[in-house]
């Protein structure tokens, strides 16, 4: 009986994880079930943007997040890995507004955070825009930053890359420079939520 119980949480607790790797995600915004659809949700805000404003912020509507922000495209990049799919001067836009917002809410004390392909939760390319949670640079004192990836410098958005691999990224301002963490699937925890 043990058995059973221990084989059926641990399917339950695969079908959890399995339900955030959005990398098959079958969005089909003609098909009225798709707004059932919590991982199509940013996809139906895009939907009903104007084609005249390629990018836009929402404030997050999850509850356990009420200090954050999203910044999305308004376009739509089927399949995973979607900064790389999106075009330099896409990015660029999707980056200069959430920067952007950021230094508006945050002034100098902001982050930027974008989930690996395994790790969102949605479809629809988002970038979390937040407050930088203290001690969050490898080497710093709490347990957890000693995991995060040490990073680069890089001198503005137009630099920032697009990881190919499947990870997302990280960034936060560092004088006139941008400190770009990349490499982990998880970075939205260095935000105050």
């Amino acid at each position: 009986m043990r058995v059973c119980l221990t084989l059926v949480a641990l399917m339950a607790l695969s079908t959890t994880v399995a339900r955030s790797d959005i990398r098959s995600c079958l969005c089909d915004l003609k098909n009225p079930e798709t707004a059932t659809i919590r991982a199509c949700s940013l996809c139906l805000e895009a939907e009903k943007r104007p084609e005249t404003e390629p990018f836009f912020v929402l404030r997050d509507v999850n509850p356990t997040k009420p200090n954050r922000w999203l910044a999305l495209p308004r376009a739509a990049y089927d399949g995973i890995n979607p900064l790389s799919k999106m075009s330099a001067e896409a990015r660029l836009g999707l980056w200069t507004l959430a920067i952007g917002k950021a230094k508006e809410v945050w002034g100098d004390g902001w982050a930027i955070a974008m989930n690996g392909d395994v790790s969102r939760t949605q479809c629809h390319v988002h970038v979390h825009i937040g407050k930088l949670l203290e001690h969050q640079e490898p080497g710093d004192e709490l347990p957890d930053a000693a995991k995060r990836t040490e990073g680069k410098y890089y001198d503005g958005p137009a630099d920032l890359p697009a990881p190919a691999d499947g990870t997302g990224l990280w960034f936060h301002p560092v004088g006139n420079r941008l400190h770009v963490h990349t490499g982990d699937q998880i970075n939205e925890s260095v935000l105050l939520r």
